[in-house]
């Protein structure tokens, strides 16, 4: 198997819930996200039990907080095992410069957050008195110019990430729903077609996690990919 692209988000603060989901998933077909749910109830020894299992970790916490904050709490992490963890790109070039440095002493990729998924049109004016193309083109030039590790963003703005980002960045895409479904996610697009759009993983969390039969749902995304 190849190295896996599907990162599995484990969005529950029930230690056994949790548990269970890892019970049922491989660490040959999958990563694990860890957020802000399931890490502020279980903490970093949920963390390291993820490790020891095997998975590749991808800690999505989305700091965002002066320079110094972020590099100090993100070397709090170096006695965990993460691949991967986010940053937001509106904290600024020094937040990210500081959080790059950081990152490389605890051997982890920085990935930058763009636009939340859950946000359209409307809500970035509001927030930000800017389109949503023109402040996603900010976001990724910020990250292209702090030499980030990659980023992470809808699947409908890896076109532009393709065009602006250099070639070996990473481009994390949340929004996976392979059937249309009534939840948070404003801007999706289906597991085979963020693939096809360069992107190089892709996070699922509900379609896998409340799946009647986990692992299987697992398998069938990844057939999906690579067209088993």
């Amino acid at each position: 198997m190849a190295d896996p692209r599907i990162i599995v988000a484990i969005d529950t603060y029930d230690l056994s819930k949790a548990n269970s989901i890892l019970d049922q998933l491989d660490p040959e077909l999958c990563r694990i996200k860890i957020g802000s749910i399931v890490f502020n109830a279980l903490g970093k020894s949920f963390l390291q039990s993820v490790s020891r299992r095997g998975f590749k970790i991808f800690l999505d916490l989305k700091f965002h907080d002066i320079p110094n904050t972020v590099h100090d709490t993100i070397l709090g992490f170096n006695d965990c095992e993460i691949e991967m963890l986010t940053v937001h790109l509106s904290g600024g070039e020094k937040m990210l410069n500081k959080a790059m440095d950081a990152g490389k002493n605890i051997n982890a990729k920085v990935i930058g957050v763009s636009v939340l998924t859950s946000l359209k049109e409307l809500d970035i004016l509001a927030l930000f008195g800017n389109s949503l193309n023109d402040q996603i083109v900010n976001l990724f030039n910020m990250a292209k110019d702090t030499n980030l590790d990659g980023i992470v963003c809808s699947p409908h703005e890896l076109e532009v990430a393709n065009n602006i980002l250099n070639p070996n960045s990473i481009k994390i895409t949340p929004g996976i729903r392979n059937v249309k479904v009534e939840d948070d996610q404003a801007r999706t697009m289906s597991a085979k077609s963020a693939i096809e759009n360069g992107a190089s993983f892709l996070v699922i969390g509900r379609p896998i996690t409340q799946a009647e039969d986990i692992l299987k749902e697992l398998k069938n995304f990844n057939n999906l990919i690579y067209g088993y």
